[in-house]
């Protein structure tokens, strides 16, 4: 099972000029082989056939290979092309150790050739060296193979489902298309690649032993190599004529043929040929074979010949067949050879493995056309994938291009801060009014209102102190009906109101007066910890009277109305600083939180000197980035692809979250797929044919490339979610490819976020004056949490691009019901603190 390092076969789209040579005895050919597509496959070939003297096959090498390299030039001359610098495919059929597609080391010389100095060594290292120390013409070897991977190539040309090719001839042999996770000798193990089985060689271990006969046993024993092919002596044509010949002269020793004489024709060894076996179709052919051998048959020995050969030859179909069926067992997919022995092979096939659909073609010209098609096939994957990583390396970053998304985001981060050029600032840099992180000193029962959408939930959250210090939380969730959402302002806060009293009453705490947390997940502008003034509805709702109005005002309001119950509102806060403020709890050192899911953001701990948009300089504040829209200003032009474009072209927001829409997990899916469409476009992916699913937007959810990046995952489950998409017919090879654009994207993503959060943490080193600083980020969102390697991948770039700064990356849970509350919790500590 020798990996061959032929990874695809043809697939039809291979077009251009190939040469082959074809090496195998003492006459070899040099050939031209034109191949045109433009939607009607055709191979024209032309050949010039070259003798290899005695002398040399039995010279040095270097006399061998030069002469190779002066009919090659003569060939070239004669077709007035020596002047191009054409492919080469190398069929070299002896035994070899291939280690590339086009470097193979010569075990031994067989067939005669004893040329010194090439057994041990690379061929096609030899061959190039010839051709260079003529220095007249120069050729691109391309690959090296031998006959039955040639087989297979040539039949592949004109049925794409062909993944087998079998020799049986004067020797025999096979290949296929094997899974790479199964060849140990060959690195990775993601798709397929040609093993060249030398299956003639099955049962030297004595595994045949027991179905061997006494024939079997004498022809092994006068042959050239004992012990040795074992198989190939079963079923080749060098030895099936000579079984036959064993058979008929045993028959006559024994009287049962031929009045038991026999004739110094029929003894001596290699007079009846191979191919007797299929002439021998009648009486008349078997009595012309017999009496060639000098006997005098009678009508019964003709009728015992004819049986004895089309046992033999049964036998030797029917072993071919089962191994041939071991083979189709391992892939389902197939083709290969031909006539009496043929039919036999082939039904005998259908009879072990009735669960195949196997078709047997026959090849012309394997070795020669095949070498030039395993060329073909090797030029149009490099320039396949020449192409496809041109387009990838566009998606691609370099240290140097983070490092100078983290120098920008800085400068970002201090136009933001600066009252100044705050307006004009992609980086807002909007206070929270958050002071403080939990210190562990925090007790007492919080409400926490977490409103997002048009399920919302209220929570009550008890936090103890102390030794026992932890964070007890019983939620409920409740739904607002469309019409409030799309009513006024008065309805919708009546509605939360109402729905916050009948938890209350739940938890069994009617009456009680609790301090409130309430997370609004919509764009608000904040001039205090319990203020938030609505910018504008999103997500569907339209209730009236609430934008430009301050949410905690309006909930206030109902409250009052209701005159069920009171509360006070603490803190309104957003889903960011949530995260903070939940890990920090847990860990003291969390002053960063990052959310990376379907959105992303930021917020830190920020010195109170630096925050210009609120008086005082004492202490820290929290604020929250909007760091989505980085990039709005054109800061991250030179970054984005045509890609990165068309998906901002399609937004519902053109121009805007430009930093966003290359992270987060609403974008993710969007840009693998229009990089999909480009690569199919080209030719480069599911042969050029689209399907109108995967030309619908929002089809190629984010989730998919967690799947499909999965190291659990195998190929043939990628391919089920690409049928999903409506690509039924996607190679393993598409596989792959789709998984390497998902693999490009999110590391780019995951890159790009960890180039942001690295200019956080060095800004807060630099703030405090420290050469290195300790800290603590909490991290939450589906995209961090559920993609195999966004996490590790960003912890890698912020390593590298913040070498002083020692982070540790906590997952938040529940930051924007339980983070609301801790929030809460701390501002009463300070405000107590402070009476």
């Amino acid at each position: 099972m020798l990996p061959t390092f032929v990874r695809s076969t043809p697939d039809g789209t291979e077009t251009g000029d190939f040469l082959a040579l074809d090496l195998g005895g003492t006459n070899f050919r040099v050939l031209l082989v034109r191949v045109s597509g433009n939607g009607k496959q055709k191979v024209e070939m032309e050949n010039q056939i070259y003798a290899i003297p005695e002398n040399i096959m039995r010279g040095s090498g270097t006399e061998l290979f030069d002469h190779i390299a002066e009919c090659l030039a003569n060939f070239l001359e004669k077709l007035g092309i020596k002047d191009k610098k054409l492919p080469l495919g190398f069929t070299f059929s002896f035994p070899c150790l291939q280690t590339k597609l086009d470097e193979s080391f010569l075990v031994s010389w067989t067939k005669g050739f004893k040329a010194s100095g090439v057994e041990g060594r690379d061929v096609v290292g030899l061959l190039r060296k010839a051709i260079k120390k003529r220095g007249d013409f120069d050729i691109d070897i391309v690959a090296v193979i031998n006959d039955t991977v040639g087989t297979m190539m040539t039949c592949g040309y004109d049925d794409h489902h062909c993944e087998i090719g079998l020799i049986v001839g004067t020797g025999t042999n096979a290949c296929y298309m094997e899974e790479m996770r199964h060849l140990e000798l060959v690195d990775g193990d993601e798709g397929r690649m040609c093993v060249n089985m030398e299956w003639g060689a099955f049962g030297d271990d004595g595994s045949l032993d027991d179905i061997r006969t006494e024939f079997d046993r004498e022809i092994d024993a006068g042959s050239l190599n004992p012990g040795k092919q074992l198989f190939e002596k079963m079923i080749s044509g060098m030895y099936i004529g000579e079984l036959v010949r064993l058979i008929l002269v045993k028959m006559a020793k024994d009287g049962l043929l031929f009045q038991g004489h026999t004739t110094p024709d029929l003894l001596t060894t290699g007079h009846f040929q191979t191919s007797f076996t299929e002439h021998i179709c009648g009486l008349a052919s078997a009595e012309q074979v017999l009496r060639e051998l000098g006997l005098d048959p009678s009508p019964e020995d003709c009728v015992a010949t004819q049986r004895v050969c089309q046992i033999v030859s049964t036998r030797a179909a029917h072993l071919c067949a089962a191994t041939l069926a071991a083979v189709l067992r391992q892939i389902r997919d197939n083709k290969a050879t031909e006539r009496l022995f043929a039919r036999r092979l082939n039904k005998m096939v259908r009879l072990l493995v009735p669960d195949c659909d196997v078709r047997f073609l026959r090849s012309e010209d394997g070795s020669g056309k095949g070498a030039a098609m395993v060329t073909a096939v090797a030029y149009r994957l490099a320039k396949q994938h020449a192409e496809r990583q041109r387009i990838l390396n566009t998606l691609r970053l370099n240290r140097d291009q983070l490092l100078e998304v983290k120098k920008r985001m800085e400068e970002e981060m201090n136009r933001g801060l600066a009252k100044k050029t705050h307006a004009t600032a992609t980086v807002k840099m909007l206070p929270t009014f958050v002071r403080s992180t939990p210190d562990g000193t925090e007790r007492g029962d919080f409400l926490a209102l977490d409103l997002g959408g048009t399920n919302f939930r209220v929570l009550l959250v008890r936090v103890r102190s102390g030794k026992r210090r932890s964070v007890e939380m019983h939620n409920k969730i409740y739904t607002i009906p469309q019409d409030i959402t799309q009513g006024t302002g008065e309805e919708l806060f009546d509605h939360i109101v109402h729905c916050i009293a009948d938890f209350v009453e739940y938890m069994g705490m009617k009456g009680a007066s609790l301090p409130l947390g309430f997370t609004f997940s919509f764009p608000c502008h904040q001039t205090q910890l319990d203020q938030g003034i609505l910018i504008k509805w999103t997500k569907g709702f339209k209730a009236s009277g609430c934008e430009g109005e301050d949410v905690a005002t309006l909930l206030k309001d109902a409250i009052h109305r209701s005159e069920d119950f009171d509360l006070d509102v603490v803190a309104v806060v957003n889903d960011t600083v949530g995260t903070m403020m939940t890990c920090g709890y847990e860990d003291p050192q969390c002053e960063v939180g990052l959310i990376v899911g379907t959105g992303t953001n930021a917020c830190y701990m920020e010195e109170m000197s630096n925050v210009e948009l609120v008086d005082g300089d004492e202490g820290r504040m929290c604020v929250n980035m909007e760091w989505g829209a980085f990039g709005d200003r054109g800061e991250l032009d030179d970054l984005c692809t045509e890609f990165d474009r068309a998906v901002d072209d399609q937004s519902t927001y053109p121009g805007k979250q430009r930093y966003e829409k290359m992270i987060s997990g609403m974008y993710l899916g969007e840009i693998v797929r229009n990089v999909l469409l480009d690569f199919t476009a080209k030719g480069l992916l599911f042969r050029g044919k689209l399907s109108e699913r995967l030309k619908t937007r929002g089809i190629f959810e984010t989730k998919f490339l967690s799947q499909i990046e999965s190291d659990r995952l195998a190929l043939r489950q990628v391919r089920s979610i690409l049928q999903h998409l409506g690509l039924t017919s996607s190679t393993c090879d598409d596989s792959i490819l789709v998984k390497e654009v998902c693999s490009v994207v999110s590391k780019r993503a995951a890159q790009l976020c960890g180039a942001g959060l690295s200019a956080v943490v060095d800004k807060i080193r630099l703030n405090r004056d420290l050469e290195k600083l300790s800290i603590t980020v909490g991290v939450d969102g589906t995209l961090y949490k559920l993609h195999p390697h966004f996490a590790t991948i960003m912890r890698e770039t912020l390593k590298d691009l913040a070498p002083n700064c020692e982070v540790t990356l906590v997952q938040s849970e529940d930051g924007s019901g339980k983070g609301a509350a801790l929030i809460t919790a701390v501002a009463c500590r300070l405000r107590d603190a402070g009476k």
